[in-house]
């Protein structure tokens, strides 16, 4: 259960992230009030599935899904560039979290 919770915190940190994107430096209230809220319900399940999770596997595999969540939404929902060096280094971090999982078992 603690990586279903880590997998759905790791998502809901795209989400947060995407809205405080448009919440343009918290100057627009509804996705400020998104990130606020996505944010805290990112970290409460991060924090449940550190219960039986070691810490730096569940971290980084929280960052690491925030961060190529975040990457796809940038290039996919807002139109940033998707370079081949780009692209490596978000493989690299996939690469990364799946040796994370395999290392935790």
């Amino acid at each position: 259960m603690a990586w279903i919770y880590l997998v759905i915190a790791g998502v809901l940190e795209v989400v947060w992230a995407f809205s405080m994107k448009q919440s343009a430096g918290f100057t627009r209230l509804v996705p400020s009030i998104v990130t606020f809220v996505f944010m805290t319900a990112s970290f409460v399940l991060l924090s449940i599935s550190m219960r039986t999770l070691p810490l730096g596997t569940a971290y980084t595999v929280w960052t690491g899904i925030g961060a190529v969540g975040a990457f796809a939404v940038g290039i996919f929902v807002l139109g940033e560039a998707a370079s081949p060096m780009r692209v490596v280094a978000a493989a690299l971090i996939v690469i990364g979290l799946v040796l994370m999982k395999l290392s935790s078992s």
